[in-house]
This record gives C-alpha cells, structure tokens and sequence, in this order.
C-alpha cells in the first residue's frame, strides 16, 4: 500500500505590496518591515504578474489606481493563473472610496479592501491572518493531492496483485474482491460480493455459525488466523488448493483482509520433484531413495505365513572398462540398455532399481523358496552377460549378483541391504558372472573389516602412523641414489600389512590426511639429513590415486618445499600406472605441471598396469620401476627376462632412469648391470629400515665386500 507518511509545504510567509509611488512603497516596506514575514515590493501592474511568477507569494497588498495597468486588472489575470488563482489580495487605496469601486475590488477576488488613512495594527493582524490561512490552504491542497495519489495508488495495488485479496465484514459477507481471485475462482468480482465467505470455503470444512468459526474469533482477538492446506470452491465446481491468511482492518472498519495464495502451481511441482527425488534419471528406474522407500513398505506389510522375500544386488562386471574406453555417453547407453532387459525378467510387483554408477537392486516379493530368487538371477546373469552393440562397437559384459533373503538375512532395509551387497562381492572374488548368497561367514568378514576400519580412522586421529626408509643404489658404483619411504602401520604391536590398509584409506577418503602427512614427513626428513647425505639425495614417497587427482596436489607441494627449503629435484613422486591411466588429459596435465614445479615423477610397478606405450612418450616422467614380480622370476623365466630387458631398453631411449625393485641377489644384479640397468633396491642391499638406521646408511656400496658375505 502507498505510504502514509504526510508531508507539509515549508512556511515561505512572503507578501508583496504593488504602487506606483516609491514613497508608498518605502512608507510600506518601513511599515511592515518589522513583522514575521518577508516584503518584497513593486511599482507597476506588470511587475507585480512577474514577481508572482517568480517568487512563493501568499499574500498581495495592491494598490487600486496605477498607471498603464490598475489594479483591478492585476487581479483579474491573477484570478486567471492557476499559479496564482488562490492568491489573497488586499486592495490598499486612498482615493477610490465609491461603494462601486469596493465591490468592484471584491468582485476582482479580493478578501479585503482597505481604505487609507488604516490603522497600522490591524493591518499588520489581517496580514498575519492571511497568511496563516493561505499557508493552510496550500497544505490542504496538497494533503489532498497526496490523498487522491494514494488512493489510487492502493486501488491499482489491489487489482494488480497477483494474490486473491478479499475484503469480509463481521458478519462474514464479502465486500470487497480484487480481480485476482476472481480470476482463481473462475467468477467475477461483482459475483463474490455481498456473499458469504464460508460459501466458497471447501477445506477446511466448517459447520459452525460464523461467529463461533476460529476465523472470526482470531479476528475479534486482533490476531491473525492461517491455514496452510486449504480449498477454495471454483465456479466451475472444481477445488483451488489455496493458503489462507486473514488479518484484521483497523477497528473502525469493523472487517478482516483474507489473502489467498494459488498453491496449484506449487502442489504440482512438488508432485515432480517427488517424482524425480525416487526415480533415476538416466534409466527411468527407482534411485536409492525409491528403493529404500519401497523396501520399507514391502517390509510393512509383508506376508509371514511361508512366503519369503529376497533383494538382488547387481553389479555389472567389465562396465569401467567400457565407460573409459567408449566414453561416458556409451556408458549411459549400456545402462540403459541393462536397465531393459533387467525389466523382462520382472513380474510386475517386483522392484527394480539403479542404486548408482552401474549397480542395480531388485525386490522379489511373495516368493515360496529361496531358490526362486536363485533362478532370476540365473536368468538376469544370461541375459547380461552377451555381448552389446554400443555405436557400432561390440563389447561384453557381465554380472556379478548377491541374495539377501527375509528374514534369514535380517528384517530391517539396512540390513538386508548390506547383506545383499556384501553377497555381491563374495560374488566378485569368486570369479564374477555368477551369484551368491548371503552366509554367516561374510557377515565375520565384514565385521573384521568394520574393525579394522574403526581403527585405522583412529590412528588417523591419532598419527600412529610412520615411515620406513629402502635404499636405493646404483648398480655400477655402488653409490647411494636416494631412499624411497615407505608407509607403515603398528596396531597393538602387530604391524597391518600395506596391502590391507591402503586399499581402506583410499575408500573411507583418509588417503589425503595421510598421504598429505607422508608428504610433509618425507620432504622435512630429506631436509635434516642434509648434513649426512648432501643436497643430492632423492627421496621417493608414493602418492595414492585419489592423491594424484586432487587439485591441491601441487599447491602443497610447493608450500611444503618452500617451508623446509628442500630443492625440489630430490623429491620424487610415485604414481602407478592405472593411475595415469584414469584420465590422460588430467594426467598429462598434472605431469606437467609437477615438471614445471621442478619435481621427479616415477612410474611404479612398471609392465603390470595397462597403460599404452603410445601414451607413455607424451608422460612426463623421470623414472621408470620395474616390479618386483619380474626381477624374481626373470633368471628362470625367458619371458620375464625379456619384459625387463624390454623396460631397459625403452627407459634408455626415452631418456629415463630405470630403477629395478625387489632385488635379493647377485644374480639378479649381475644381469641388470649387463642390460643396462642403472639402479636397485631390495633386500640384496638393505630391507626398508627405520629412520635411525636409514642415517647409518653408507653413501656407498661395496659389491665386492657384499658379495664376500
């Protein structure tokens, strides 16, 4: 509604005194000098129209005989200037006494005619009257003006709004309606007023009298009464579901303001989003929420007298391979393609749905034997495990599948759930393509890995963690090339294998604490044996997958190096293949960047990844690891011996530093020195030694002393 804030015009309290005798005038001006107000004086008619053009005149004292223009005439064009129309004019004259020329100045529109000689006092009263009452008309004027501005400025807010807006008096009849609710109720204005308001209340239902309604009671109170899920009768007969909120009108008006809010617009949309909130995207199936939701239902009303239930966990076997290779719209398109035929297999009251990423869940219902899930899933493992065409490429697929049966398996959605999907891994390491289900064992299985998880969220908390030291040395000379530190981890004295916890930092997202904290160890221990080694020593730390794609990678980095002022040159990272592999642009760019920094990079375990050679010339890289598996078996095997050889050679033509690990005897170095191979490490020098032991190390190998022993 319009501001009600009113605003007065200043008090300019000016007159003006037009003659044509400058003696009258000064006579005037000494006169009337000395009174609250401002005088301002001219000698002719002309003069007088222009001052009152110019200046905020609200009074005239004008003289009736002048030459060239009288006064009558200067009030006459006054009286024609809506500037000026309302002006008061006090006719001053000493000649003009006729009875005529009175009426005359009367007639003209003046409020007074005073004759000379006047008493100066009463002059000076009449003035001050004048101006106090031409003062107020002018703020009359403009109260008015503000009046009629706000009233039509409401009367367009109201038939403007977008809100239905209803006017109802005590006694609950509608006098007023605005256009918009009008239009919600699909009648005309003229139609609701002078009608009930319960009329065309659907809900609430109220059966009470007016008067006994909470409605008119909030009102009496002076309070405002809502209602959230309400219905408005249309016209038409149909139901408009509305917000209601009424307020109470100033006393005097004796009526409430109802606002009702269309809420059909929002009742639909938040139908859709309910729709969308359980339901896939990609594959029109239910999503993990919809399939929590439906479980539970299933689950409360499920029939106990002999019929079972089962949930299927699905995982597709192959798909990563095809989402990298063909791409994620290829991978979308298999989905989907699953999606169909998962569909085939479904009697029309089971559930199906995508749980995420290539994981699927079904609800089979009212089953009499367990077996009965046993053969959908038989039939769901043929059905996937063929192959598709995708954009003209044929690729294969699989399915590994977990049973979780009720109540065997639990009776509650998180229990059934994880048993299911811990069945689907047994499923995985039994080979893939074929099904499992749930047992007691798994459940051990799962729960020593919950422990084990538990604990190594603690030792995160706790920093039980630390770094072992294996050296690495030149095979020609001996000399020392630097240490690659290694993680480790002692629970209650027994040491964790890194095959068993690494792979658990990396799936509870612990990897980046601990990862960020083997690198700020590594870097400040390279920095304190300085003294001992010089500043050509190499530290080699490895950096985890989820580490390597992280953006703050090489900010720590840099941070870290300018904090313990270690050049960036001895520090290595290890990365694996598969892990360049993930994503080549991000990986080149990463490698990149890290070369820019001034830091070595390290393939580790090179020849047991699947990275492709044609890829490997455009990696920036220092260094190339052959595993270990090799080195073992490459005296015995001709095939291992030619991977090796066949590493050598390729780190020799690309310029790169091949380091051999898990070297343990002379053998094994004696044939690497005679292929080309520049460096070692493995138990045939030393095995991975604590910190104080590392510092003890020699900066040179004797072979020939080694060999002795």
């Amino acid at each position: 509604m319009a501001n009600a804030q009113v605003r007065t015009l200043p008090r300019s309290r000016k007159l003006l005194v037009v003659d044509d005798r400058e003696s009258n005038l000064v006579a005037m001006e000494a006169l009337l000098g000395d009174g609250d107000w401002q005088v301002h004086t001219v000698s002719s008619g002309e003069a007088a129209l222009q001052a009152l053009l110019e200046l905020d005149i609200e009074l005239v004292l004008l003289d009736v005989q002048m030459p060239g223009m009288d006064g009558f005439e200067v009030a006459r064009l006054m009286r024609g200037n809506p500037q000026t129309r309302f002006t008061p004019i006090i006719f001053v004259s000493a000649n003009t006494h006729t009875r005529d020329a009175v009426l005359q100045g009367y007639a003209t529109g003046a409020v007074d005619f005073i004759l000379k000689p006047f008493d100066p006092q009463v002059l000076k009263h009449k003035i001050n009257t004048l101006l106090n009452l031409e003062h107020n008309r002018r703020n009359l004027q403009l109260l008015t003006q503000q009046l009629d501005s706000a009233q039509a400025f409401n009367a367009s807010v109201l038939n403007n709004a977008a809100e239905g807006i209803l006017v109802v008096g005590e006694d609950g009849m509608i006098s007023f309606a605005n256009p918009a609710i009008a239009d919600m109720l699909h009648s005309s204005v003229e139609a609701l007023q002078g009608t009930p308001l319960l009329s065309h209340l659907g809900v609430p239902r109220i059966s009470a009298r007016w008067r006994d309604t909470e409605m008119y009671q909030a009102w009496r109170s002076g309070s405002t009464y809502r209602v959230h899920e309400a219905q408005l009768r249309m016209a038409t007969g149909g139901m408009l579901p509305v917000t209601l909120s009424c307020s109470p009108l100033p006393r005097q008006q004796r009526s409430m303001v109802v606002i009702a809010l269309d809420m059909s617009d929002v009742r639909n949309l938040h139908a859709q989003l309910e729709a969308q909130a359980i339901t896939d995207s990609l594959t029109g199936l239910l999503n993990r929420r919809g399939f929590h939701q439906a479980l539970e239902s299933a689950l409360s009303r499920v029939d106990r007298n002999g019929k079972r239930m089962a949930i299927l966990y699905i995982d597709l076997d192959g798909f990563k391979r095809i989402n990298d290779s063909l791409g994620h719209e290829a991978g979308d398109a298999i989905l989907c393609k699953v999606a169909r035929l998962l569909e085939t297999c479904m009697r029309s009251y089971d559930v199906l749905a995508r749980m995420g990423g290539d994981e699927f869940t079904a609800l089979l219902d009212s089953l009499d034997h367990p077996e009965d899930a046993a053969r959908v899933a038989e039939k769901l493992i043929e059905l996937i495990s063929v192959r598709h065409s995708v954009d003209g490429t044929e690729v294969t697929l699989g399915a590994s599948i977990g049973i979780a049966s009720f109540p065997g398996c639990g009776e509650r959605v998180e229990d059934l759930l994880r048993a299911a999907d811990m069945a689907m891994y047994e499923a995985k390491r039994a080979g893939r393509q074929q099904y499992r289900f749930f047992s007691a064992e798994m459940n051990s299985r799962a729960h020593a890995r919950l422990i084990l998880e538990e604990n190594l969220r603690s030792a995160t908390d706790r920093g039980d963690f630390r770094l072992v030291y294996q050296p690495q040395v030149y095979l020609g000379n001996g000399a020392l090339r630097g240490f690659e530190a290694l993680l480790r981890w002692d629970r209650k004295g027994e040491e964790i294998m890194p095959c068993d916890f690494i792979p658990l930092l990396e799936e509870t997202r612990l990897i980046n604490r601990v990862g960020q904290w083997v690198l700020s160890e590594g870097i400040a221990t390279c920095r304190d044996w300085h003294s001992i080694f010089g500043d050509e020593l190499i530290f080699s730390l490895n950096v985890s997958p989820v580490q390597f794609a992280s953006e703050g990678l090489l900010d720590s980095l840099g941070r870290l190096l300018d904090l313990h002022g270690l050049k960036p040159a001895q520090l290595e990272l290890e990365v694996t293949e598969g892990t360049l592999m993930q994503d080549l642009k991000h990986s080149c760019s990463k490698l990149d960047s890290l070369r820019r920094l001034g830091v070595k990079v390290a393939i580790d375990d090179f020849g047991t990844g699947y990275s492709s050679l044609a890829y490997l010339r455009h990696f920036e890289i220092d260094t190339l690891k052959i595993d270990r598996l090799f080195i073992t078996n490459m005296l015995d095997s001709p095939r291992d011996a030619a991977v090796v050889s066949t590493i050598i050679e390729l780190g020799r033509n690309l310029g790169l530093e091949v380091i051999a690990e898990g070297v343990e005897t002379l053998g094994q170095r004696n044939w690497l020195i005679e292929h080309g191979c520049q460096i070692m490490q493995g138990f045939l020098v030393s095995p991975s030694l604590d910190a104080e032991q590392a510092c003890a190390f020699p900066k040179q190998v004797d072979w020939q002393r080694l060999g002795q022993t």
